[in-house]
């Protein structure tokens, strides 16, 4: 019984063109987002499916295709369209995320920050900004690190370390339910200035 969801089409390039009933502003897109994550694995699916397509979503808005499709298989998700806003997990349950979650309105409004009102929008020329970076720690513990875009995981590590004495390779730094390689830098994981990182603080190293 029950439909034989077999059907799989490898995640399409192209993303879903759409328009909003009123123009919207990133942080109005953002908080859209967060809003839907905070909310639909509340109600039904597994929790790691949901992470995973987050995972996705987020690599697909880095334009890392094969990344959000490795995710994608990695979760065994199917994708009878070759598209997010319709999945299965291997038990056949449904889940479907919405437009707004894969890709920016056509009629997005570009929000200028009054920081920098002559500034290109092109991050790679941004100068160094500092500015406090929220970060979690799995102890329960909120604190702050001084960050620039240009700044690599690995050297937040060595920052936090100073900081906590938690010795860097006992850190695993989390952001959309994505691990954070040491090369990665900030500026790569389109984090914004209010967004906290997850760090889980092995307390013993790992045993290899």
């Amino acid at each position: 019984g029950g439909v034989e969801n077999s059907r799989n089409e490898p995640l399409k390039k192209d993303k879903p063109k759409w328009k909003s009933d009123y123009p919207m502003t990133e942080g109005q897109l953002r908080s859209k987002r967060d809003e839907f994550w905070d909310t639909a694995p509340a109600f039904e699916g597994r929790k790691e499916i949901w992470d995973a397509l987050k995972a996705a979503t987020v690599a697909l808005e880095c334009n890392d295709h094969e990344l959000a499709q490795a995710i994608v298989d990695g979760a065994s998700i199917t994708l009878p369209h070759g598209s997010l806003t319709e999945c299965y997990d291997e038990l056949g349950s449904r889940y479907q995320l919405p437009v707004y979650c894969l890709a920016p309105p056509v009629n997005l409004i570009s929000e200028r920050s009054d920081e920098d009102p002559g500034d290109s929008p092109e991050p790679t020329a941004a100068p160094k900004k500092e500015f406090q970076l929220k970060v979690r720690l799995s102890t329960g513990k909120d604190l702050r690190l001084s960050a620039s875009m240009a700044d690599s995981i690995g050297q937040l590590k060595k920052q936090l370390q100073a900081q906590e004495d938690i010795d860097t390779a006992h850190q695993r730094w989390f952001f959309s339910g994505k691990l954070l390689t040491d090369k990665t830098r900030l500026q790569d994981t389109k984090i914004q200035k209010d967004f906290v990182i997850q760090v889980i603080v092995n307390p013993q190293a790992p045993i290899n």
